[in-house]
């Protein structure tokens, strides 16, 4: 293969790999930070437990999401890396 059909690869995996960080921590942002704070208002009404969403979701939902998050970043990055094939 030649050098700069390898280029062209490696940057398309990166591309790639930052179009998906970016996309998944946007998500991560609009649930800590949008549903926690920016949407606490018109959101204070529901609740889970005893407990308004928004401090729910600044407190324990962000956390569930990120850790939700993590496993889809794992599973996409699976289906990049064969796409590319760079997987192990």
């Amino acid at each position: 293969m030649s050098k700069q059909k390898m280029d062209e690869r490696a940057i398309g995996y990166w591309k790639a790999n930052i179009s998906l960080i970016g996309i998944l921590m946007a998500i991560w942002a609009f649930v800590s930070f949008g549903l926690g704070y920016l949407l606490a208002n018109p959101l204070n009404g529901i609740h889970i437990g005893n407990v308004p969403l928004p401090f729910w979701m600044a407190q324990q939902g962000a956390i569930i999401v990120f850790v939700i998050l993590i496993f889809t970043y794992a599973k996409l990055m699976d289906g990049i890396d064969a796409k590319f094939d760079v997987n192990e």
